[in-house]
């Protein structure tokens, strides 16, 4: 017997927990179906929507990167011109905007720039800077455009983050405000393979910690602001490696502040990522909210079709071996492009395993998804194509299925990569996604 919902999601990420959340907002009975841990505690925490447009004018040759020559102040001022077939463009701009500000609603004032439609410039572990639309709170005073001086501090234990190298890199690139980088050993004593959440934890509960002075031990945080204390000069503000709790984040970054006198803010790093797990905790604790149930740690094998092929009766999920039909009226695929698997690449091509959807090849020459101005299309942006209800399009350019749709990276006609896209890709066609799916349950 099947298992019975309105709108079955698939993928467990930033695409599939905003379908879903979406749908639950029109349908009584949502699930959400995810094999592996989310990947949004791998991510950034950032929430890109665009920051580089596609260089649609590379000349006759076909060569150059793939984008534009600097950020984009106005990501929202830029969709429209994007090429057919691209996400955006199959959503709408009004949509992008909607699902933005849905993700507001979902994480409060744990995010910022809600109040502008410009990109703000944040600061990354390589000394360049990212141009975001949404960022954590702990991120906001270490923004690009504020000209105050600043002091970088990384860890000797954590070699993945050279605060001189990184402020060298931030003043060549020309950033307005003066900037310099020291390293310093954490309190705790530390290995070099310590999982970042030890440093968050120490930080989190103020664990009691050898002061490194041979006066005992004391509260981790007043260890560690005495550390960076000697370093600070005439600086406004300092960034720190995102490691600042985990469930505490602000009270640290208050306690250090009161401490130290200057502006305390984090740097994103990459994976684990302490604000991808943050962002993590807050969606599926929404989804908890929303009656949303979740199912993980079993994959989507494949489905069963009715109604003549045109519509997905249900999908076989895999339990220890045995598979079990979980059957819906809408479903929504969400489970992440080529680095996810959710689009898979062989020797015979590229293909979508559950739905078997087609992935459309550069020789396909569809008008509506490879455009001229391209060239062939490069390889990152292989994926799903959908129609502007987001239903996957087989080889004659017809939906798959009635009843299914597409969502985040699995889509095809876009690269994440090289347009800083793909978080907001993820809101606005989940967004879409699961609200469609939703009111299809409700006619």
């Amino acid at each position: 017997m099947a298992i019975e919902d309105d709108v079955l999601v698939i993928g467990g990420g930033l695409a599939g927990v905003t379908a879903a959340l979406s749908a639950a907002e029109h349908g009584d009975r949502v699930r959400l179906i995810s094999y592996k841990q989310s990947t949004l505690r791998h991510a950034s925490g950032l929430i890109d929507v665009l920051g580089y447009a596609p260089d649609r004018n590379e000349g006759e040759s076909g060569e150059g990167d793939g984008r534009s020559e600097g950020p984009l102040s106005d990501p929202f001022d830029a969709i429209p011109d994007l090429p057919t077939g691209h996400p955006y463009e199959r959503v709408g701009l009004e949509r992008v905007r909607e699902a933005l500000l849905f993700f507001d609603a979902i994480v409060g004032d744990a995010y910022e720039g809600g109040l502008t439609d410009a990109n703000a410039l944040v600061p990354t572990v390589g000394g360049t800077v990212k141009p975001t639309a949404r960022y954590p709170a702990s991120v906001a005073p270490g923004l690009a455009s504020d000209a105050r001086s600043t002091l970088l501090v990384g860890f000797e234990t954590m070699p993945e983050f050279d605060a001189p190298l990184s402020a060298a890199h931030l003043r060549a690139a020309g950033v307005p405000f003066p900037v310099r980088g020291a390293t310093i050993s954490f309190p705790g004593e530390l290995r070099d393979d310590a999982k970042r959440t030890r440093y968050a934890h120490i930080l989190d509960w103020d664990e009691s910690v050898d002061t490194g002075t041979g006066a005992g031990s004391a509260p981790g945080r007043a260890v560690l602001a005495e550390t960076i204390r000697p370093h600070l000069e005439r600086e406004a503000r300092l960034g720190l490696p995102a490691v600042l709790g985990e469930e505490n984040t602000g009270v640290v970054r208050r306690d250090l502040e009161e401490r130290l006198g200057v502006d305390v803010f984090e740097i994103p790093m990459g994976p684990p990522s302490l604000p991808g797990m943050r962002l993590e905790d807050l969606l599926y604790g929404a989804l908890e909210e929303h009656g949303v149930r979740v199912t993980t740690g079993v994959p989507v094998v494949g489905c069963e079709a009715s109604d003549g092929g045109r519509r997905v009766d249900h999908v076989l999920v895999d339990r220890k071996g045995q598979e079990v039909p979980y059957r819906a009226d809408e479903y929504v695929l969400a489970t992440g492009g080529l680095v996810g698997k959710g689009v898979r690449s062989s020797r015979d091509g590229v293909t979508e395993p559950i739905f078997d959807c087609h992935v459309p090849h550069p020789e396909d020459r569809y008008d509506w998804f490879v455009d001229d101005a391209f060239g062939d299309q490069p390889f990152a942006r292989f994926g799903v194509a959908v129609d502007r209800e987001l239903r996957p399009l087989d080889a004659r350019e017809e939906p798959e299925f009635e009843n299914l749709r597409a969502a985040g990276g699995v889509l095809g006609g876009y690269d994440y990569a090289a347009e800083k896209s793909g978080s907001g890709v993820s809101l606005a066609t989940g967004y879409v996604a699961g609200r469609r799916a939703g009111k299809e349950v409700r006619r």
